[in-house]
């Protein structure tokens, strides 16, 4: 199969790399803003280099991904599905949930396939946890714990053009459980301080947080997130119920120090960056992906699923700033 790849900054060199190991991959062509950047990424990948996204969608691409910058994404993923090109875009759909929202509506109904950028999904242990789910194998589900904590922040200037914490990096959690559920967030209520750089309060956001999810089945969900978490990149997922209890990431990389007299776990190196916890998950979206472009199945993560984890950090936003609990509808158009 023939890709193209449209932004390589952090991520999109990341995927570079891994689309270029891909068996289904037979050529890759890149672009960027950035000339010399194409150019370098296409020497060492041998890649071909194209100078804008619309010559790319010109080079008989059978499908494109999409990893340029989030105010970039909707005229992108606009031009790819008008040239009838199937598209992987990362998250988030766009710099808002309405923008996203108008973004949903502008392509609904389009023959064309999507699929949004949200690994967790393709991560074994998590999808384990989905099947024990769905399976009924835990009874009937009472709580589920989320979990992202970061070893360091980003720049000040990425968080100020990120949209915040939920937004950024909760609603990696908020679309987990979500789908692990497959159920829907009624009501949150979130909360979050600062106790690190100054710059956090300054752009409006904050470094840690905490959320209390509501479902519409009355199963209670509980994220936590924080971008100072200094023994490694930390990300698990719970999942309790009346009859068992489950759980993803407690493997020997695990950044936590047990205390407990005679205990070894974790035993193991902890994962220093988001990309060494998700390696095999962010192939195992692409692999999806050239299923998706190919016709044999259907995206696993549709624009509508983005936009609903969207619409829960929206309502974070306003409990954060409101301090108090926030129906999921009072915030969806």
């Amino acid at each position: 199969m023939r890709l193209g790849l449209i932004g390589l900054g952090r991520i999109g060199r990341f995927h570079a790399g891994t689309l270029r190991g891909l068996p289904g991959v037979g050529s890759l062509v890149v672009t960027d803003a950035v000339p010399a950047v194409v150019k370098q990424v296409a020497e060492q990948l041998g890649a071909e280099a194209a100078d804008s996204p619309h010559a790319l969608l010109e080079a008989g691409v059978d499908g494109v991904v999409i990893a340029a910058s989030t105010e970039s994404h909707p005229s992108l993923l606009t031009a790819a599905v008008e040239a009838g090109v199937p598209v992987f875009c990362e998250k988030p759909l766009a710099t808002t949930a309405f923008d996203a929202a108008a973004l949903v509506r502008r392509l609904d109904g389009a023959a064309v396939p999507v699929q949004i950028g949200f690994q967790r999904r393709f991560d074994p242990g998590v999808a384990a946890v989905h099947a024990a789910v769905r399976s009924g194998e835990l009874g009937w589900l009472h709580t589920v714990r989320s979990t992202t904590l970061d070893p360091a922040p980003p720049p000040r200037a990425y968080i100020a053009a990120s949209g915040g914490m939920f937004r950024d990096c909760g609603v990696h959690d908020f679309d987990v459980v979500r789908w692990i559920t497959g159920r829907e967030v009624v009501e949150v209520y979130a909360t979050g301080s600062n106790k690190g750089e100054a710059w956090f309060s300054e752009v409006g956001d904050v470094d840690t947080s905490a959320v209390v999810l509501t479902f519409d089945d009355g199963t209670l969900g509980l994220v936590s997130n924080t971008r100072y978490n200094a023994r490694g990149y930390d990300v698990r997922l719970e999942a309790h119920g009346s009859a068992d209890s489950v759980a993803a990431g407690l493997d020997d990389r695990l950044p936590l120090r047990s205390v407990d007299p005679g205990v070894r776990f974790p035993a193991g190196e902890p994962y220093p960056f988001f990309m060494d916890r998700f390696a095999r998950a962010y192939r195992a979206e692409f692999e999806a992906f050239l299923e998706v472009a190919a016709g044999t199945r259907p995206s696993r993560c549709t624009m509508a699923d983005a936009l609903a984890a969207d619409w829960i950090a929206e309502a974070c936003g306003l409990s954060l700033r409101e301090h108090r609990p926030v129906r999921v509808d009072d915030v969806r158009i």
